[in-house]
């Protein structure tokens, strides 16, 4: 039997994936599994009995990746599974900034006394109005699992799609429609375009190629064209806000919005700052989950690892007959599979990843194994056998 902790509230839908060989605790010191949303766990400390941690959204920030990893511990999230949420709000967000919506709604919430005010709106309804998002460039920096449907979307909308992204997986690009023009550096993105959506991960690197932390200052805002809009709806330190606070106050920057409101941008004029809200979807929360739990179950009953953001992707599908999982100290091994075979245990199918300075080594068994004999192993953190 299984333990889970669930560290914030996961949907039901997701918590419904789990069988009767799981059972749900209160005690996070008691859980195997530990199913997390935004729940900061940096401070905590994890017991011998955690074997993995499943995010159920994209983001890690709030875990400690690399000391899970020391620990044995899986770290999973559900990339993907609240794309289309975050790609709907961005599609609002470019809205909200070309017309001043929240603006007009604003006016009539201050004036719904006046009984005349059908006749009001004609006289005032001019001091709201805006600009049109068809025919416009939009430039996006990351096109992955939310910026690229993004592109795809915009181009549905009538805009221009330009976008950036070193990473870009072939399965990624495949999904892009040829309209979409890829260029090499984000100074191209910031050049080219009207709207600028960010949707990539936070890298703090001494290489400027590779960094993203406030990739978006003041340096980068003077590329711009005047009057751009910015929409940040992936992380919060992707801005420089006194750099932004600046370029609104001028007019280089027309609106920004982030979906990470803090002291500086909640109170940043020209900055639409939503609470938050971009995986908050019924479907989303659905979706990331049930990717939560079906992963956690992969990894326990099958010793499959998909989607972790600390160990190497491992997949040998379902188990069939024995199977041992081993999780090593990557500089300490050097041929794990013949220290496992000089162990005495009988090995067929394998397969092998190292991440870090952690690897993981799974195999299907011709017979049975002893765990001890393979954790005596110098370099070898556990091993598990089912």
């Amino acid at each position: 039997m299984y333990k889970v902790n669930c560290l914030n509230k996961i949907s039901k839908v997701g918590m419904a994936h789990l069988t009767a060989d799981y059972t749900v605790v209160e005690d996070f010191n008691d859980a195997d599994v530990a199913l997390v949303r935004s729940a900061a766990m940096h401070e905590m400390e994890f017991s011998k009995s955690l074997k993995a941690i499943a995010r159920a959204g994209a983001g890690v920030n709030n875990i400690p990746l690399d000391r899970a990893a020391d620990e044995g511990i899986v770290v999973f999230n559900t990339p993907g599974a609240n794309a289309n949420a975050v790609k709907e709000l961005a599609i609002a967000a470019m809205l909200l900034a070309s017309r001043d919506i929240i603006g007009g709604i604003g006016w009539v919430q201050d004036n719904k006394a006046d009984e005349a005010i059908n006749k009001s709106v004609e006289k005032n309804k001019s001091q709201f109005a805006g600009t049109e998002i068809m025919g416009k460039t939009l430039g996006i920096i990351g096109l992955g699992a939310i910026g690229g449907p993004l592109g795809n979307a915009a181009l549905a909308l009538g805009m221009k799609v330009i976008g950036c992204d070193p990473f870009l997986s072939d399965a990624a690009k495949a999904k892009l429609s040829p309209e979409i023009q890829i260029v090499a550096t984000r100074d191209e993105v910031y050049k080219n375009s009207d709207f600028i959506s960010v949707h990539t991960p936070l890298i703090d690197d001494p290489d400027p190629d590779k960094n993203t932390k406030k990739m978006i200052n003041a340096e980068k805002i003077a590329l711009m064209k005047d009057g751009v809009i910015v929409l940040n709806l992936a992380r919060d330190l992707l801005v420089d806000d006194a750099a932004m606070a600046a370029a609104l106050e001028s007019g280089k920057v027309r609106k920004y919005v982030s979906d990470f409101p803090n002291a500086a941008s909640a109170n940043m004029k020209g900055c639409i700052a939503i609470p938050h809200l971009g995986a908050s979807t019924e479907e989303a929360e659905d979706n990331c989950a049930v990717m939560a739990v079906e992963q956690v179950r992969n990894y326990l009953e099958n010793g499959n690892i998909i989607n972790s953001v600390n160990f190497p992707r491992i997949d040998l599908g379902e188990k069939e007959g024995t199977r041992l999982a081993v999780i090593f100290e990557a500089e300490k091994v050097d041929d794990i599979e013949g220290a496992v075979k000089a162990a005495g245990v009988a090995v067929t199918t394998t397969c092998l990843g190292v991440r870090g300075k952690v690897g993981y080594f799974l195999a299907d068994l011709s017979g049975s194994a002893d765990a001890a004999a393979v954790e005596a192993i110098a370099g070898v953190k556990s091993a598990r056998v089912f």
